[in-house]
């Protein structure tokens, strides 16, 4: 699982892909909400605002 900003998107689908050899599924965080967990507010790569979760 991976959250990225705009920027980091591409390099976090190759991940995904490289570790588990299949595509991930990818959530806009901007229009999805989850009940029991709250997203960081970062980039796993930068300080910008995690926009995309990859899993």
């Amino acid at each position: 699982m991976h959250i990225v900003c705009k920027e980091h998107l591409e390099l976090a689908i190759d991940m995904f892909v490289d570790e588990y050899e299949d595509a991930p599924d990818i959530v806009d965080l901007e229009k999805t909400t989850f009940s029991a967990w709250t997203p960081p507010e970062h980039c796993e790569r930068c300080t910008c605002r995690g926009q995309f979760l990859v899993v």
